[in-house]
């Protein structure tokens, strides 16, 4: 079963790969996204893992998310 990711999981991550490719990643945007999945991971019961490997494909890799 695909893990539902919350818009605003997204666009962090969003902002946290921009940040990343610019070589200019802060420690507030790359907490933020880690607090975020902890979060999501606590709410749902799956793992933290599972939850930051399904974002970061999601953002990085979209092209093997499309349904």
């Amino acid at each position: 079963m695909a893990i539902e990711l919350p818009d605003e999981l997204i666009q962090l991550e969003e902002t946290a790969w921009v940040e990343i490719q610019a070589r200019a990643l802060t420690v507030d945007t790359a907490m933020a996204v880690q607090q975020g999945i902890t979060e999501l991971a606590e709410a749902t019961g799956e793992s933290r893992y599972d939850v930051e490997a399904a974002l970061k494909k999601h953002v990085r890799h979209r092209e093997l998310t499309a349904d």
